[in-house]
């Protein structure tokens, strides 16, 4: 079966955007304008939900192989991730002292500087990753800051999988009920559970929408109605509220509410829009981003750690515009290089796991 390049395309281009909310929500707090912060939030990560859902089929063993698999490299990486940031503390505490690391962690705030600083391992932290207990890496608070989104997905394409399989003719119940938790969590704060299952209605029933339209193509008769409602809904908003509940948008991300769910909607119907519509015939570097989704994923959050040291040299000296597309375009440079190198340490890691199988499988 040929590879649908429009699926690469926008992975690409939605992990591109990740990119750009990063930028502009954890270092780009010190110079970046809450509207153009909240404007970022249109293309988000429900695009991977709703493109997992285009992609997901019935297997069950297949399924669970391909999240094995997923499990597996987030263990690679993170374990990678918890030595860098150990070995990073501990060279910075010998060769500097403990006055330069604290100054070095005031850099991503004051809520970020460790309660200790201290060269012993602090293996419990490992761990707690491995299980998606996502503890704080002290060096690259923006990873665990985005691994929100991979234990929802854990989730999610768990019980999407049961429900593709064992009620294949009853996905549309499956759907009222995640949308109709989802108001009702709303409606209802109070309501509102804590942990993952707010996160889980929402994205499962995007995940099951996206699902249904596989394959198929939105009539072209329903768009002028679709958007329309939508601009109606930013117009009544706009009108009654005012620019001020925008200015809260994030906090309506953790968990989602009703305001996200909007916002989001307009990437949402984008992407189903142009979904059998926009053809991509040729691979770029976009697509090539799109397949390599998880890897581009987690370097984000490094990079995006990253550029805080850059930002906080330059925020006081350079126009916030300039400054941002700078930001911007370092923090895709060094995802890019970081991406590659995560991909021959992910490669090495699974060298290193079937030669250990051989090993203990011979003895």
């Amino acid at each position: 079966m040929k590879r649908d390049l429009y699926i690469d395309f926008a992975k690409g281009f939605a992990t591109l955007a990740i990119i750009f909310i990063h930028t502009v929500f954890w270092s780009g707090q010190f110079y970046v304008p809450t509207e153009l912060r909240v404007l970022s939030l249109l293309i988000d990560v429900p695009l991977f939900y709703a493109l997992s859902g285009l992609t997901s089929g019935n297997n069950i063993e297949k399924t669970f192989y391909r999240l094995l698999k997923l499990q597996i490299t987030f263990m690679i990486f993170v374990t990678f991730l918890f030595f860098l940031d150990y070995f990073f503390k501990v060279f910075g505490l010998n060769m500097f002292g403990l006055d330069w690391m604290k100054d070095f962690y005031s850099t991503f705030g004051s809520k970020y500087v460790p309660h200790s600083i201290t060269d012993v391992p602090q293996w419990q932290n490992l761990g707690n990753w491995y299980l998606h207990q996502y503890t704080n890496a002290d060096t690259f608070p923006v990873v665990m800051g985005s691994f929100w989104y991979l234990k929802v997905y854990f989730i999610l394409t768990v019980f999407g999988v049961l429900i593709l399989r064992f009620f294949p003719k009853h996905i549309s119940w499956f759907i009222g009920l995640c949308l109709g938790l989802t108001l009702l969590f709303n409606l209802f704060p109070q309501f509102y559970p804590t942990g993952q299952v707010g996160y889980v209605a929402l994205y499962l029933g995007i995940f099951l929408i996206a699902h249904q339209l596989k394959g198929k193509k939105i009539a072209t008769k329903w768009l002028p109605l679709l958007y329309g409602i939508l601009l109606i809904i930013l117009v009544c908003l706009f009108w009654n509220s005012g620019k001020e509940l925008f200015l809260k948008m994030n906090k309506a991300k953790f968990p989602p509410k009703l305001l996200y769910i909007f916002w989001s909607s307009f990437s949402l119907l984008t992407l189903f829009v142009l979904y059998n519509r926009l053809k991509i015939n040729k691979n770029n570097f976009i697509t090539y981003i799109g397949k390599n989704a998880i890897f581009y994923y987690f370097a984000q959050g490094m990079s995006s750690s990253l550029v805080y040291f850059i930002v906080v040299l330059l925020k006081d000296s350079i126009p916030w515009g300039i400054l941002l597309v700078l930001i911007f375009a370092i923090n895709i440079l060094l995802a890019v290089i970081i991406a590659e190198g995560l991909k021959k340490i992910d490669a090495f890691g699974w060298k290193t796991l079937q030669y250990l199988r051989k090993k203990t499988a011979s003895v």
